[in-house]
């Protein structure tokens, strides 16, 4: 059971540090490491998400499941190739962003399967407590922490600090993946990789420089059915072929050498009818598919998403205040604190750092090479 007191030094913790500007690890590391002093748990994993698809974008483990990613490739079917109640996607359409498994399972035993299934004999845990990070109604992540028989099920008062911690946590994940800039290009990697896996999960084919992207995407040369975020994709393509989903996924994701990706899947046929492949497309982000992102995750109000798009199409402060009917003082103040949340100082620097974070670094890369 989670105390008052403990909840609110947790809370008022993970506050902190999701306004300290860290990276993305950093930040969930310290926040799991407050949160376990409340809230105890053998194991947690989280994963971010594109906050437009809901689809998984990288995963970060804690506790016993550090290290441990023998069976992602099965997680990642299992999460997002089957309904679920308590799967990542549906809690971020709900209208409450946590639950414990364990009370779900009292009502609806068969929407439970993932734990009762696959936590419990492949780890040994006995209750699982989710929770969606979000704010402004927006995703970007999900929380899972897990518990063994010894622990005893999560109750009330531990679904209600995860809840109230929702928020915090969004701020503090949005906010880690844009505190660096890419520092590092991937060479010989033009144009679109491409995997092929088959029916059994498992690769059949990759194109040429498919391995690097993987590599780069996963911090790992590994094989790419093995991890949670391509089987993610793999498991939702296939419930899009079942008429099950209305769009073919897709997701924004952030590399390990911060480049931006886009990855598609989807799922092929043959001329005789054949079903069961699917192809997996990892090509470079372009900025009409970062912008949107890179601007939801300053945590801007509606009004200052309104002011930013207009400032970046050029727009001087009286023409931003005629469009919107504001007062040329409105607009600056505006402004101002969209500086202030971009962690810039005048326009040009906030165009810089919504267009060219991706982009600028390989320009001097390759500007001075070119010059010897």
């Amino acid at each position: 059971m989670t105390t008052g007191l403990a909840a609110q030094r947790v809370l008022r913790d993970v506050e902190v540090v999701a306004r300290a500007g860290l990276d993305l690890e950093t930040f969930l590391s310290e926040a799991l490491e407050s949160l376990s002093r409340a809230l105890p748990y053998v194991g947690a994993c989280v994963g971010t998400v594109d906050p437009a698809t809901h689809l998984l974008t990288g995963t970060y483990k804690f506790g016993d499941l550090r290290g441990r990613d023998e069976l992602d490739h099965e997680w990642g079917l299992l999460e997002y190739g089957q309904a679920d109640t308590t799967s990542f996607r549906d809690l971020a359409r709900a209208e409450d962003p946590a639950v414990a498994v364990s009370a779900v399972r009292r009502d609806e035993p068969e929407a439970t399967r993932r734990v009762q299934e696959f936590m419990t004999p492949y780890y040994g845990y006995s209750d699982e407590l989710r929770v969606i990070a979000r704010d402004r109604q927006q995703v970007w992540a999900g929380l899972a922490l897990f518990r063994d028989p010894t622990g005893g099920d999560f109750d009330a008062d531990d679904v209600a600090l995860a809840r109230a911690l929702s928020p915090a946590l969004s701020a503090g994940i949005r906010g880690g993946l844009l505190a660096r800039t890419a520092d590092e290009t991937l060479r010989g990697t033009a144009g679109p990789a491409v995997i092929v896996i088959g029916p059994d999960g498992h690769v059949k084919q990759y194109s040429h420089g498919a391995a690097e992207r993987v590599a780069d995407l996963l911090g790992t040369i590994t094989t790419p059915e093995a991890d949670g975020m391509i089987s993610s994709l793999v498991g939702a393509s296939r419930r899009f072929a079942q008429g099950l989903v209305d769009l073919p996924p897709r997701a924004r994701v952030r590399s390990r050498s911060g480049m931006w990706h886009v990855l598609h899947a989807s799922p092929m046929c043959g001329p005789d009818g054949a079903v069961g492949d699917v192809v997996v497309t990892i090509d470079e982000a372009r900025p009409p598919e970062i912008v949107p992102l890179v601007v939801s995750a300053f945590g801007l109000t509606p009004r200052e998403r309104d002011v930013t798009q207009l400032v970046l199409r050029g727009m001087d402060t009286k023409e931003i205040g005629t469009s919107l009917h504001l007062s040329s003082w409105t607009v600056q103040d505006h402004l101002k604190a969209v500086f202030d949340k971009a962690g810039v100082r005048s326009r040009r620097e906030l165009i810089a750092r919504i267009y060219f974070d991706q982009y600028v670094p390989r320009m001097r890369t390759e500007a001075s090479e070119a010059w010897g």
